[in-house]
C-alpha cells in the first residue's frame, strides 16, 4: 500500500477523468491519498472527496499563491472548517520566493495566522516551502506545531536537518526523477529514509518520464522504485516505512 500525501484532486484538470484517474493510481498500489485545499472555497470539495476514497484524507487552508484573493476573514472560515472535524492537517499553507509577491507582509501574516490554527487545533501542517525555506522556517520557531510534512523539498541538507528536527518529514515526487536534480536526489539518497514521503502533488511536478503531461498519482509507485533504486533498498521496504512515515506525520489510521 502507498500513500500519496500530497494529491490536488479538485483541480480541473481532473474533471474530464477522476475516476479512471484514482482507478489508474490503485491499480498501481497507490491505494490512499491525502488532499490538501488551496483556499476557504474548495475546503467543502476535497473533504467531500476524501470522504468517497476509502482510507484517504484532507487538509484545509489557505495556500500563499492563493492568499492574494483570500480575505483576513478568512481565517475564522478557516478556524470554522476545522471545527468541524476530519482535517488531519492545515495545509497547503506556507510561502513561496519563485512567484513574485506584491505584498510580502501579507502573506506572511496568512502563514503566521494559520500556524496558530494549527496549534489551537493540535494539527500538523502540510507546508509550502518553495525557494522560501528560511523563511518558513523563521516562522516555525516563532509558532511551534506538531510538525507535518515539508511538500516537495528542495532545500539544502542543513535546511533537511532543521525541518526534520522540528518534526517534519520531506516530501519526494517527480523532481527526485530528474537526472539533473543532483541536490534533490542526493538528500533522497541520504537523508534517513524514516523523514521521508512520497507525494505526487497531482496535476504538477511531472516526472522525468512525462515531463510535459499531467501528473497522476499512480506515478507514486515509480517513485517508491527511484527511492529504492537510489538509495540500493528493495522497494518492499521503501513502501513500508514511507507509509508508516506518512501515517505517523499526519495522524492517518493503519
Amino acid at each position: 500500500m502507498l500513500i500519496d500525501t500530497h494529491l490536488h484532486l479538485d483541480a480541473p484538470e481532473f474533471d474530464p477523468d477522476r475516476a479512471a484517474v484514482v482507478a489508474r493510481a490503485c491499480a498501481a498500489g497507490v491505494t490512499r491519498f491525502v488532499l490538501p485545499a488551496v483556499e476557504i472555497a474548495n475546503g467543502p470539495t476535497v473533504r467531500a472527496l476524501a470522504a468517497s476514497l476509502p482510507g484517504s484524507a484532507f487538509a484545509c487552508g489557505i495556500h500563499p499563491l492563493y492568499v492574494d484573493r483570500a480575505l483576513e476573514s478568512d481565517i475564522a472560515r478557516l478556524g470554522a472548517q476545522l471545527a468541524e472535524g476530519g482535517a488531519v492537517a492545515v495545509g497547503e499553507i506556507g510561502l513561496d520566493g519563485f512567484e513574485a509577491e506584491p505584498d510580502p507582509a501579507r502573506r506572511e501574516w496568512f502563514f503566521a495566522e494559520q500556524l496558530k490554527l494549527a496549534r489551537e487545533f493540535d494539527l500538523p501542517v502540510i507546508l509550502h516551502i518553495r525557494r522560501a525555506q528560511d523563511r518558513v522556517l523563521k516562522y516555525l520557531r516563532r509558532h511551534r506545531v506538531r510538525g507535518g510534512i515539508a511538500h516537495a523539498f528542495n532545500g539544502s541538507l542543513q535546511q533537511a536537518q532543521t525541518f526534520i528536527e522540528l518534526g517534519f518529514r520531506l516530501g519526494f515526487g517527480g523532481a527526485m526523477t530528474y537526472a539533473g536534480s543532483t541536490r534533490i536526489r542526493q538528500l533522497a539518497a541520504s537523508l534517513p529514509l524514516e523523514a521521508l514521503v512520497l507525494e505526487s502533488d497531482a496535476p504538477d511536478i511531472p516526472p522525468a518520464w512525462a515531463a510535459q503531461a499531467r501528473n497522476e498519482p499512480a506515478a507514486v509507485a515509480r517513485f517508491a522504485t527511484e527511492l529504492a533504486a537510489l538509495r540500493g533498498l528493495d522497494v518492499a521496504s521503501v513502501v513500508r516505512v514511507t507509509s508508516a512515515n506518512a501515517r505517523a506525520a499526519l495522524g492517518l489510521p493503519e
